[in-house]
């Protein structure tokens, strides 16, 4: 039987893959394992409220209190979590997924996702009905719900005060933001005007089936238009569940995760606000986010991919900041999970720190040109002791030297191993990966 929890909490399509019954069945694992007071919020898709009522129900039926935030950003329940006192949290979302897809998440009572271990724990509590084995409360002892009328307002407040408390102002900085018909839109274009800054937000409205078509930081093309349209000096994108975001420059270019926490890391360090003059990112990481790194005499911590990972080794170490390329961050100062109007807030203010245009801050780093080949293969598992896989890495990486690296890995849910290639030109990059393709190819 496959996993229930994947890599981010438990994710299908709706009421085919992710079932009423198992959202009722966690959320009673919510309580038997994180406590009586859980906070529940969602993102915008139609399967949401179906969700969302079978968690709660599933959290009454053992005496608990569901806390109903609404529509609201994931980082907005983590905070929520540490509000409001409660034992532990859940997002109703599948992230960046198409619309058919929904997520049940976990985050515990001090908002961090929780660890593998105890995800297996609930898991065997699901699949194997242990609460039907339960004496269940009744009468007095069954649980409510109570609901966070300024879910949305406490976030916001929360993050407006994270810029403001350094004496930072938007005022006259042009932005496009497209939320993406996502939970952004209750949220992201509120907390920037409140900062001064003069806002155009587009998919902002949304009917439960349009959430991330064709929008938000997975496409970024509708920002750029309006980028040029209205002459902003920033476009900024989130996904759904907006614990991610995406920028352009003024003149449309991308500025992604690996861009944003080089321009973050350097301004944090330039204030003596960078503990152990370290960050966090992850194996897939531009090699350029690395050079930039190493000439401002930051250290960097790598992880496999995944924001737990980098989550773990930023409490592990101490450390302030970590994130990934596709834009999830984490700013620990201000949330225990990737917060991407956060991120967006700390990032301009680093941005108007550097004196320049959001271009110029984020020239700090130079990405290296990257290909990555996905090569089908029968046996992905069999690449750990593939000698003839291990020799051709070796023999490309020594070649490439400094201005070049190589990762293999296999996908974590295909049948696939994925080649990636850096150089300092496209050319090098294809040459390499295709050489590197092509020995995977012929030995799994």
């Amino acid at each position: 039987m496959a996993r229930l929890f994947g890599t981010d909490g438990v994710r299908g399509i709706a009421n085919k893959e992710l079932t009423c019954e198992t959202a009722f069945k966690l959320g009673q694992a919510a309580v038997a394992f994180l406590g009586r007071n859980i906070v529940i919020g969602k993102d915008t898709r139609q399967s949401g409220d179906m969700l969302e009522s079978c968690v709660m129900a599933g959290i009454m039926s053992m005496g608990g209190t569901a806390f109903c935030a609404g529509i609201v950003p994931t980082p907005g329940v983590a905070l929520l979590v540490r509000e409001l006192y409660c034992d532990g949290g859940i997002v109703i979302s599948a992230s960046h997924n198409p619309p058919e897809y929904n997520g049940i998440k976990f985050f515990d009572a001090q908002g961090y996702k929780l660890p593998c271990d105890l995800e297996d724990e609930i898991e065997a509590f699901v699949v194997e009905g242990k609460a039907d084995r339960m004496e269940l409360p009744t009468g007095g002892a069954v649980g409510v719900s109570i609901p966070v009328e300024n879910a949305a307002e406490l976030y916001i407040e929360h993050a407006v005060e994270s810029v403001a408390e350094q004496g930072i102002r938007f005022d006259g900085l042009k932005v496009a933001l497209d939320v993406g018909h996502g939970a952004s839109a209750v949220s992201s274009a509120e907390a920037l005007i409140r900062l001064g800054a003069d806002v155009r937000v587009i998919n902002d409205e949304f009917d439960g089936t349009d959430i991330n078509v064709s929008c938000g930081s997975t496409h970024l093309e509708p920002l750029r238009e309006l980028v040029a349209e209205m002459g902003a000096d920033v476009g900024i994108a989130h996904d759904g569940d907006a614990d991610r975001v995406m920028f352009v420059d003024a003149d449309g270019t991308e500025i992604d995760g690996d861009v944003v926490e080089a321009v973050c890391a350097i301004d944090l360090a330039n204030r003596g606000l960078l503990p152990g003059n370290a960050v966090v990112s992850t194996v897939m990481c531009n090699l350029g986010f690395t050079h930039a790194m190493r000439g401002a005499g930051i250290e960097v911590i790598q992880t496999q991919v995944g924001d737990r990972f980098v989550l773990e080794a930023m409490r592990e170490r101490g450390l302030a900041l970590g994130g990934e390329q596709s834009g999830h961050m984490i700013f620990l100062e201000h949330n225990s999970t990737g917060d991407g109007l956060v991120t967006a807030l700390q990032f301009l203010a680093a941005c108007q720190r550097s004196g320049g245009t959001v271009a110029q801050a984020a020239a700090v780093m130079q990405r290296y040109p990257q290909v990555l080949l996905n090569v089908q293969v029968a046996d992905k598992h069999a690449l750990d002791g593939n000698e003839a896989i291990a020799r051709a890495v070796a023999d490309a990486s020594a070649e490439l030297g400094d201005d070049g690296r190589i990762l293999v890995r296999p996908s974590g849910t295909e049948p696939v191993v994925r080649v990636m290639v850096e150089a300092s030109d496209h050319e090098t990059a294809q040459r390499y990966a295709d050489a590197v393709a092509e020995v995977v190819a012929a030995e799994l």
